[in-house]
């Protein structure tokens, strides 16, 4: 029922963008206005969408890595035995759309989203000071029936109550070359829940921050706050505690490559996971080695058309 609403999404903001267009065509701004580029070095901060949009015809192939915990000790070489992996496929549809497909080990997880920039900041001809973008997404998970948390011996599951939605407001400001900071308000629903006590929908306010050390270089964090008394509490031994989601890192750029280096408390890369399911605790040593690598390769170029044009003008004869 929820993917018709994506689409529908989708469409009405498509319909904002071709409006403010047109009002800016007849205002003759068009050709003026410059808008803010390179808030962050990837569309993801750490785990979490940053305010950046894959470019128009562009495909981003990224690979995300999350080794174990350090605190699993040596038998564990401190988490190095074990590792978390998600390939995803980031696509620009415009230069405000973008839509993304991926497949995680965690959970053995497929998810697959979108993020639309509603505004866009500008550096000249337009007084908006930020950058607005809103983004939802939907996952599924195809564990064994019986290594599903809600389990029962002889109830019948189905397809639609392994599935998962997020949607996100994602605002932000680049303050000048080095700072930028967004905040990500949010919601994530849950198809089905342990017990009858857990909360279906997991109200969420996330916040992050990128600072620019080198040309090629920046730091990155993030955190997800839970507002209280909605994520599962242990009710039996071996139950796992829930902790809010926290993250730094550092972003190396070389090229058509993007690496982020990085240490969390979170083994998922998709939003119900990382947001709704993180076991690991800063304080107790939890900390998990990770990385991301992007690699961008450009599948349409909008422009190339209006290059050849304007080509085969200039070489035009009498």
């Amino acid at each position: 029922m929820r993917l018709p609403l994506f689409l529908l999404a989708i469409t009405l903001l498509q319909a904002v963008h071709a409006q403010d267009d047109d009002l800016l065509s007849l205002l003759g701004e068009d050709s003026t206005v410059e808008y803010t580029t390179a808030s962050f070095k990837a569309t993801r901060v750490i785990n979490g969408n940053s305010i950046e949009n894959t470019a128009h015809g562009v495909l981003d192939f990224r690979i995300s890595h999350r080794f174990g915990y350090l605190s699993a000790g040596n038998e564990e070489f401190w988490g190095l035995d074990q590792a978390f992996i998600r390939l995803g496929l980031d696509y620009g549809v415009t230069e405000r759309l973008m839509v993304g497909l991926g497949r995680s080990s965690y959970n053995k997880t497929v998810d697959g989203f979108f993020k639309y920039k509603i505004l866009r900041q500008c550096d000249q001809g337009c007084s908006t000071p930020l950058t607005l973008s809103f983004a939802a997404g939907m996952d599924i998970t195809t564990l064994a029936d019986d290594k599903l948390p809600w389990y029962q011996e002889g109830r019948e599951l189905y397809m639609s109550q392994r599935m998962g939605y997020y949607f996100q407001l994602i605002a932000g400001r680049k303050f000048n070359e080095r700072f930028t900071l967004q905040l990500m308000p949010g919601l994530v629903h849950n198809n089905m829940v342990r017990t009858a006590e857990d909360a279906h929908d997991v109200i969420n306010i996330g916040g992050a921050g990128r600072y620019k050390i080198t040309k090629r270089m920046a730091i990155n964090g993030e955190y997800f706050y839970v507002l209280p008394d909605q994520l599962p509490e242990p009710v039996s031994p071996g139950d796992p505690e829930f902790h809010n989601s926290f993250s730094v890192g550092l972003d190396i750029e070389t090229g058509g490559h993007v690496f982020q280096l990085h240490c969390t408390n979170s083994f998922p890369m998709f939003e119900r996971g990382f947001i709704t399911q993180t076991t690991g605790d800063w304080l107790d040593g939890d900390i998990s080695f990770g990385f991301n690598i992007s690699r961008v390769f450009t599948v349409h170029d909008p422009k190339a058309k209006a290059r050849k044009k304007a080509g085969a003008q200039g070489n035009g004869s009498w």
